[in-house]
């Protein structure tokens, strides 16, 4: 039977440590809470009421719960008064000598048979144990913030973790109500070893200029559905934590993909600490505010200012999803859209998938009988690439090698007229590959939908070296008026949102690799710990192994970074068919 845990302190009660203490006397338990002095004792006390008086607002509390649950936390500072409690869960800054040095203390002061647990995100929870004479009531127990909200724990046990002792504190974890996970004694666990990875490539990417802080964000939460963008994220959590997190990553791994980006460092000693302060990637109207106001950088962020170059007419070279999607986002937004395939047959069945999506939006309600004629009518079916020589604008969405789609710039090249902007939707290939293939390279750009196109709100929007400026001008706007949200890239593999996304899901592949945990706990982790609509290997099934498994090779082959090489496992699963949702079998069986 599971232990019984009253009398709970608290060691620390900043943002992280106020919400464990407001999780704590949630559930009925009586909460010590531990600060420095009087000042960091008032910050914390004052958290925790806001907290609650916010949860009243939202008819998450009611007055009289939110008066008994305060009422249940005492607030001191002195660890002697933790002398009486059954579990001491330190939540202090990521600093392996202060929180040796907490421990110790506690060790003298707690009851032998009293758990000592930290809510560390990244250090090593052995280390710290071994700063007592009880290194097997040491657990690690992290929460995620805010910590009322978040459901998930990683329950980290070390070598020398009594195995009841684990167990005890998962049936706590359980009894506060969130979903714990069990794993090993590693520097950031599951959610943090595959969430600061990703962070911190997005820091090197706007470090190098390849894409605004705006259209970053932007990307990945249009591109992949996350709540929020790695910079935003970053400003959340606070960059000094971040900056702690990847340095202990680094530390472990000695993978220079969690080396610290060197911006981060510059901007935490120029105090540009994050939403706390009002200032980090972004300017914030106050600290600790989520508001964003303009700064000297946000005109980076506008739109291009080239000349546009008008476009009624655009061309679709392809028939498969993709093409149909595009051609169908076109053509409901008002464009006379071309649809050029190799056979009548094709064209035919091309307009007749575009006219089955429509029926669906009519009898969902979402169009008029009326409308589904007008978008028809507005796409011409065709064979000959002639057929495109009076399109303002062609989109190339054929199959993914190099090999075809140079042939069809080569034939637009031919039949287009000049000034007619030639676009890819290509999605890992270099653009400037296929303009090569043309007589007009400034002409191309590269225009990335993402499936299914009706649907999905971003494009990516990638420039070459020669593309002009009022291509990407024009490209730019025909996103705006197809209802897009576009963003702004350089030509190099993965573009933005597939070279953030990769590396972490072969990230995650590395770790199940290694037997740290299984790909259910890995998911959850990843869902429930960092709110993503789906966990890593849940997409890489929805994706295919076998596409996932080209990206990765083709970022690899780009940037030759050893922790970009594809995960073994991913490609033996490649090898044995198992290729994800399509094959009924991939990371786990469909039926």
């Amino acid at each position: 039977m599971a232990r019984e845990f009253s009398t709970i302190g608290v060691v620390g009660i900043g943002t992280m440590g106020s919400g464990i203490a407001e999780v704590l006397a949630r559930s009925g338990g009586t909460v010590v809470a531990v600060e420095v002095d009087q000042d960091a004792l008032a910050r914390g006390r004052e958290h925790i009421e806001q907290s609650t008086e916010r949860a009243v607002g939202g008819g998450k509390l009611t007055a009289e719960e939110r008066a008994a649950l305060l009422a249940r936390i005492s607030y001191t500072t002195s660890l002697a008064e933790l002398a009486g409690a059954d579990l001491v869960i330190e939540a202090i800054p990521e600093q392996l000598e202060l929180k040796a040095k907490v421990f110790a203390e506690l060790d003298t002061i707690c009851a032998a048979e009293t758990i000592l647990v930290s809510n560390t995100s990244s250090l090593s929870v052995t280390e710290i144990g071994v700063h007592t004479s009880r290194p097997g009531k040491v657990v690690g127990m992290h929460f995620f913030n805010p910590a009322p909200v978040l459901k998930l724990v990683e329950v980290v046990r070390t070598v020398v973790t009594e195995p009841e002792v684990a167990d005890d504190v998962v049936a706590f974890a359980e009894k506060l109500g969130k979903s714990p996970v069990v794993i090993g004694d590693r520097a950031g666990f599951i959610a943090n070893a595959l969430l600061f990875g990703y962070l911190n490539h997005a820091v090197r990417m706007y470090e190098g200029k390849y894409a605004t802080r705006e259209d970053l964000d932007a990307a990945m939460r249009y591109g992949c559905g996350y709540p929020m963008g790695p910079l935003a994220l970053l400003d959340l959590i606070g960059l000094d934590t971040a900056y702690e997190i990847l340095e202990s990553m680094y530390r472990q791994s000695r993978n220079r993909l969690h080396a610290p980006a060197p911006l981060l460092k510059q901007m935490i000693t120029a105090g540009l600490r994050g939403r706390k302060v009002g200032r980090g990637f972004y300017t914030y109207d106050a600290p600790d505010s989520p508001n964003v106001v303009a700064d000297a950088q946000s005109s980076a962020a506008a739109a291009p200012t080239a000349a546009i170059r008008a476009v009624n007419q655009v061309g679709v070279v392809g028939t498969g999803t993709m093409a149909t999607g595009i051609a169908e986002v076109l053509a409901k937004k008002g464009y006379q859209v071309v649809l050029r395939a190799r056979s009548a047959a094709k064209a035919d069945a091309a307009v007749a998938q575009v006219r089955k999506s429509l029926d669906k939006a009519v009898v969902k309600g979402r169009m008029s009988e009326q409308d589904r004629a007008d978008v028809l009518e507005r796409i011409r079916p065709v064979v000959e690439f002639a057929e495109l020589a009076e399109a303002d604008l062609v989109i190339e969405a054929v199959a993914e090698e190099l090999g075809i789609k140079q042939a069809v710039f080569s034939a637009l090249d031919e039949v287009c007229k000049p000034g007619a902007v030639l676009a890819s939707t290509t999605s890992s290939l270099p653009v400037i590959e296929c303009a090569a293939a043309t007589n007009r390279p400034a002409d191309v750009v590269g225009l990335h939908f993402f499936n299914p196109a009706p649907a999905m709100k971003l494009v990516e929007v990638v420039s070459t070296i020669s593309t002009a400026p009022e291509v990407v001008a024009t490209a730019h706007a025909l996103c705006l008026g197809a209802g897009k949200h576009p963003v702004h890239c350089g030509d190099r593999a993965g573009f933005i949102v597939n070279a953030l996304l990769f590396p972490y899901l072969n990230d995650a592949v590395q770790m199940l690799e290694a037997h740290y945990a299984t790909a259910e706990d890995i998911d959850n982790a990843m869902k429930v710990g960092c709110s993503l609509p789906m966990g890593p290997f849940e997409l890489l099934d929805v994706v295919g192994l076998d596409v996932s498994l080209a990206i990765q090779r083709t970022l690899y082959y780009e940037f030759r970074e050893a922790g970009y090489a594809p995960a073994p496992l991913l490609e033996h699963l490649v090898t044995a068919g198992r290729l994800g949702r399509k094959t009924g079998k991939g990371f786990r069986d469909y039926g």
